[in-house]
């Protein structure tokens, strides 16, 4: 087998002579994805290995190896390795410290791509923006919507401690928290598939359907959604859908610098935990003067609390009334300028079908399915989180139809 290999040393010292010792052939390493991803088109590796951090993983090295047909394969040494990789979306992952055999094996596509021998791990996406209504719970929903028109298994979790609206926006009975009985229950060690079944709720689209935990309806009822009851639930659900979506607050506050008992709950707990275990962060930006400048500043305290790197931007109600003329160009240089982030998603603000969704108590692919903006959402879940293979399953199923 002809390999490349990019990792730090004195990790690739080890594997390219463990692969030798075994018949292989190493015939590209680099010290980085960018310059393992410019050889591949001439080294013509059958897998690579790289070490499973920015420097050695990256997008553009996921797409060089697509396009010429190389299998990737990732070391990782801890969970915070393993939650990036699958945030880009590779799941050939092996532990740093295995032998060369669980490797090879990898390499030639023997093992399934999973995290835990017949335990599937769902993928937690969480919905964050500043104060201000920037647009979290619509985003949210349109995600879960999407991602369950694709064909894959979702569960819309509403973790806001301050402004619950999920339930409202989809028509939904908020008296009994899905969200809130999920958490009781996972406090006592009780939360299990059929439980989340019976509390759950179903919101049933033209296309698909998912689950909805329901938040609190009262803000007073905030200390039931403690850190580790909601640690608890999400993995849970993890193991019940493939896909978890979170709608969370606002606020980033760490309470315990202000507070005098440290063992006291925290407000802010909830939505801390959801983007601390998330494998992707959409994070929402109103894209008119007050929402950019509000993002701006609460951007930088995102990035020291989430633990993944995958971090999506999206500017939504992009609009000429709020940004002037060319919003989208004015609001992709603010943001590049000021925040230093490249190629956020742009939403257009599309008022009449947004309420009518809210109106009709449905989704934006119900009630509008050609509105830009559903179709603005639509292209950051299948560019930014579901996986290629569900993007290209999309593609021949689209086709076969278009025949047919």
């Amino acid at each position: 087998m002809r390999l490349a290999i990019a990792a730090p040393a004195p990790h690739d010292a080890r594997l390219a002579r463990e692969a030798a010792r075994h018949g292989h052939e190493i015939v590209a390493s680099a010290d980085d994805a960018e310059g393992l991803a410019s050889t591949v088109a001439v080294a013509r590796p059958d897998a690579v290995i790289v070490w499973a951090t920015t420097r050695y993983l990256s997008y553009g090295l996921l797409s060089e190896c697509d396009a010429h047909g190389v299998r990737v394969l990732a070391a990782v040494a801890d969970d915070q390795q393993r939650r990036y990789a699958n945030g880009i979306g590779l799941y050939d992952l092996v532990d740093a410290t295995a032998g060369w055999e669980e490797f090879e094996r990898v390499a030639r596509g023997e093992l399934p791509p999973r995290d835990e021998p017949g335990e599937t791990r769902g993928t937690v996406v969480t919905v964050w923006g500043p104060a201000g209504s920037p647009g979290r719970t619509t985003l949210a929903v349109g995600i879960a919507a999407e991602i369950a028109a694709a064909g894959f298994t979702v569960a819309l979790c509403d973790v806001d401690t301050h402004s619950a609206s999920i339930a409202p926006v989809l028509g939904l009975m908020d008296e009994a928290p899905g969200f809130a009985a999920a958490c009781r229950l996972a406090g006592a060690e009780s939360l299990d598939r059929s439980e989340l079944e019976r509390i759950g709720q179903r919101h049933e689209t033209g296309e698909a359907g998912f689950w909805v935990l329901t938040g609190i309806g009262q803000p007073s009822r905030w200390p039931e959604l403690s850190g580790d009851r909601v640690v608890a639930t999400i993995t849970e659900c993890r193991r019940w859908v493939d896909y978890v979506v979170i709608d969370t607050a606002s606020s980033l506050e760490n309470d315990e610098e202000i507070s005098s008992d440290m063992f006291a709950p925290r407000r802010n707990a909830a939505t801390l935990a959801a983007i601390r275990e998330a494998d992707h962060i959409v994070a929402v930006a109103s894209a008119d003067p007050v929402g950019l400048s509000r993002f701006l500043r609460a951007h930088g305290d995102l990035a020291d609390v989430a633990v993944t790197l995958s971090i999506t931007v999206v500017a939504n109600k992009v609009r000429s009334s709020a940004i002037g003329l060319g919003p989208a160009g004015q609001v992709t240089q603010t943001l590049s300028r000021f925040g230093g982030i490249d190629a956020p998603v742009l939403v257009p603000w599309d008022l009449q079908a947004t309420d009518a969704a809210v109106l009709s108590a449905r989704t934006l692919g119900e009630v509008a399915p050609k509105s830009p903006a559903r179709l603005a959402i639509k292209r950051l879940v299948y560019d930014r989180l579901l996986p290629a293979s569900a993007v290209r399953r999309r593609s021949v199923a689209g086709y076969r139809l278009w025949r047919r």
